[in-house]
């Protein structure tokens, strides 16, 4: 089964940031997953909130505030004090620990609360500069989202992220130009996830901590997990 780091290595350092990533990229599983944004400046930061009051020493949303004021607080103090001085990564910062191994990176685009006019373009320039064609799946629960990067990205794979299930599912992934489902783990058993796996659709599941219910989605035929201690996932699978 396929492992990916739930936001870098999050069960030991503190999520989508760097230190979370450099051990992540150390691991010898399959991907990484990671969040992005955009700030006032149309800068893109890798964050899972739409606020930086859960994980920063500071308060208010991504879109009101430029780079530079995101990057005047500490983004690792709030996991532990041992963590302390780690600054919000941009998207750019976060391919680059990444530019010389093998990982698959799944950029999830969070747009799903905030709509951020032209992040799928933005997204899309990053994967051309660093040439990560091959090696990146971008993701979103707003699949009009993953419609708009497709037209700009049409060879990159993408995925769409569901909270819940909706009838057809399988049809209406096709009518999005989707080449994969992500979904909460304890979905995988209904009849409609299990009708997709037997016709061959790729499923991926979030937020998999715990290596028995790894086995069962492996055994059902799940691709990929999702989970925040990929070491412990990559000693138990």
């Amino acid at each position: 089964m396929k492992i990916f780091a739930h936001r870098g290595y999050s069960k030991k350092y503190p999520e989508n940031t760097c230190i979370a990533f450099q051990k992540a990229a150390a691991l010898d599983i399959f991907g990484v997953e990671f969040d992005v944004h955009l700030t006032a400046d149309h800068q893109l930061v890798v964050i899972h909130d739409e606020t930086i009051d859960r994980t920063s020493t500071g308060t208010g949303f991504i879109k009101d505030m430029t780079l530079a004021e995101l990057e005047k607080y500490d983004y690792g103090r709030w996991f532990g004090e041992q963590f302390a001085g780690q600054k919000i990564p941009t998207l750019r910062e976060v391919l680059t620990i990444f530019t010389e191994t093998q990982h698959v990176l799944n950029i999830e685009i969070k747009s799903d609360i905030f709509e951020y006019e032209g992040i799928e373009q933005l997204i899309a320039q990053e994967i051309d500069d660093f040439g990560m064609h091959e090696r990146v799946i971008v993701s979103s629960f707003n699949h009009e989202s993953i419609q708009r990067f497709h037209q700009f990205h049409p060879t990159i794979q993408t995925a769409v992220l569901f909270s819940s299930l909706v009838t057809n599912i399988e049809h209406y992934v096709k009518t999005i130009h989707s080449g994969a489902l992500h979904i909460w783990y304890f979905h995988a058993n209904r009849k409609i996830i299990r009708d997709a796996l037997a016709n061959g659709a790729t499923i991926r599941a979030f937020t998999v901590n715990d290596v028995k219910i790894a086995k069962e989605l492996q055994t059902l035929g799940v691709e990929a997990i999702f989970t925040d201690a990929p070491g412990v996932m990559l000693a138990g699978l």
